[in-house]
């Protein structure tokens, strides 16, 4: 997988990473137990602080998107169900997307075909 962080982005790069590990989980370029590179190998390909990463991993781990293990490493999670509570927190995140869209112009059919084309884009099967 190819991380690629901007860093002129009013977004931190921590949650940078983060995003982009989870589309990764999501899109199947990384599989369920695979193993993520160390925080210090990770920082330095990507030539940022190594707090950085470490802040997306615990960020990641808290989410349940990666387990960490001191003797292992991070892994990516096996496949969860936690629905409801994801559930709550994507309500949230797509009232937020929804109004910046509505506020730009964009109508609900072209917001939904936005959705569909990112959405068959995810190879992730929770089944």
């Amino acid at each position: 997988m190819v991380i690629s962080l901007q860093l002129d982005s009013e977004t931190p790069l921590y949650e940078q990473l983060r995003n982009q590990i989870v589309i990764g989980i999501a899109t199947g370029e990384l599989a369920g137990q695979e193993k993520l590179p160390t925080v210090r190998q990770l920082a330095g390909d990507l030539g940022i602080n190594t707090m950085t990463v470490n802040k997306a991993y615990s960020l990641l781990k808290q989410e349940g998107y990666i387990v960490i293990d001191r003797r292992h490493g991070a892994k990516v999670s096996p496949k969860t169900n936690d629905i409801d509570n994801l559930s709550v927190q994507l309500e949230e995140q797509m009232q937020l997307i929804i109004a910046q869209a509505t506020l730009q112009g964009m109508d609900q059919p072209r917001f939904n075909a936005l959705c569909s084309k990112i959405f068959s884009t995810m190879a992730y099967n929770p089944s």
